[in-house]
């Protein structure tokens, strides 16, 4: 793709080029956006140290992510309805993370189910799981992931009660539905490239769900079945259920205090996320890199911690780094690339991050992953953003 400099110009051709009401599906966040503002405003204040005179001609961006390796410290996250920003949007999504040799999550609420994924790339990929009221269901997604030879499983702790987005009401993406207004009529005809591309695709329901779920045959069915399952009573105990189920690595993401973190190692979690569901669920929670330190501090030792939240430069990869994490899961970034141009975009989002990472290191006198630490920040790092990790 030319002329793409950043993030924000993929953002502008989603923004063009996918009907509103999916692009605020993924750009929008709960109430009054005030956790969806912080993630980025906190990131933002973050500042690095500059370094010269430092031979950094050998700079190198491979590290391993949960043992294996990978290009870069990057994840592609879970995104619900992916396959409705682009036709068949998840398969193209994880063949571009699997061409850069970076993990790809696939979620619950998939429009390409588990299996057309599967079936259309070469490598094993992450499967993302809601536990739903119907314990039975979610252990059959948990299987399906198993026979799929999924390589993690990455558990979604943080919406047993869905916050509400105002913009995904106003737009009709409620329960049921209410897409077919006159407004998204013309818009979605005004999107004709859209339009040919969903129509071609493998599905324009959760894969996931429809067929595999009594009476859950269409959208308006499904969205009414996936709403009535959100379930209140998910605890502790459940993930031990999932331990005892899946034979694989588990991921626990959602956790945004140090108390759930030290809970979460208990179950024997491979990893942890840090993370508030990209300010779609709890608004006026913190942001995502200002409890990162202490969570670090506390149980870094004893898990893989890995970030979520804000992430939209290869600078805000080094941040998180530097504050602890050792990988950074991307959603918006890459779903503005997945509207923008399908997996070529895709592909020059992740591209972006890359190299804006690998330049950020260069200027901070760093040539390897491993060697980002806090020393590469400055003493601006005490801020309201970000407090120094208690003694």
């Amino acid at each position: 793709m030319k002329n793409i400099t950043c993030i924000e110009d993929l953002r502008q051709i989603h923004k063009r080029r996918v009907p509103k009401a999916f692009f605020d599906y993924v750009d929008r966040g709960s109430y009054a956006e005030e956790t969806l503002r912080a993630n980025v405003d906190d990131m933002a204040k973050i500042k690095f140290r500059q370094r010269i005179l430092v031979d950094v001609s050998k700079r190198e961006l491979s590290t391993t992510i949960l043992g294996e390796p990978a290009a870069m410290p990057l994840i592609l996250a879970p995104v619900g309805s992916t396959g409705m920003q682009y036709g068949d949007g998840e398969i193209y999504a994880c063949r571009a993370a699997q061409a850069l040799g970076i993990p790809y999550t696939l979620s619950t609420m998939s429009i390409c189910s588990i299996e057309d994924v599967a079936a259309n790339v070469d490598k094993p990929f992450w499967f993302q799981l809601y536990v739903m009221k119907d314990r039975g269901f979610a252990k059959s997604l948990i299987e399906r992931a198993i026979a799929a030879k999924c390589s993690a499983l990455v558990l979604t702790v943080d919406l047993q009660v869905l916050g509400q987005r105002h913009a995904d009401i106003k737009n009709g993406l409620s329960v049921p539905p209410k897409l077919m207004t006159l407004k998204n009529i013309v818009d979605f005809a005004t999107k004709p490239g859209w339009l040919s591309g969903i129509l071609k695709g493998k599905s324009r329901n959760f894969g996931n769900i429809a067929g595999h779920v009594k009476g859950a045959e269409d959208l308006g069915s499904t969205s009414e079945w996936v709403a009535s399952q959100f379930d209140t009573t998910l605890n502790w105990k459940d993930v031990e259920w999932i331990r005892s189920i899946w034979p694989g690595k588990l991921i626990i993401k959602g956790i945004l205090d140090v108390v759930d973190a030290r809970e979460a190692v208990k179950t024997g979690a491979e990893a942890i996320v840090v993370s508030n569901h990209g300010g779609r669920q709890l608004d006026g929670a913190p942001s995502s890199i200002s409890v990162l330190p202490e969570i670090v501090q506390d149980v870094g030792s004893q898990t893989e911690i890995m970030f979520d939240g804000g992430i939209r430069t290869g600078q805000d990869v080094m941040r998180a780094l530097a504050l602890g994490a050792k990988s950074c899961m991307i959603g918006r970034a890459y779903i503005y690339g997945l509207g923008a141009g399908g997996q070529p975009g895709v592909t020059t989002a992740l591209d972006l991050i890359g190299k804006e990472l690998s330049t950020t290191m260069g200027l901070c006198g760093i040539n390897r992953i491993d060697e980002i630490d806090r020393r590469v920040l400055t003493d601006h790092l005490h801020t309201n953003a970000v407090s120094s990790p208690k003694s």
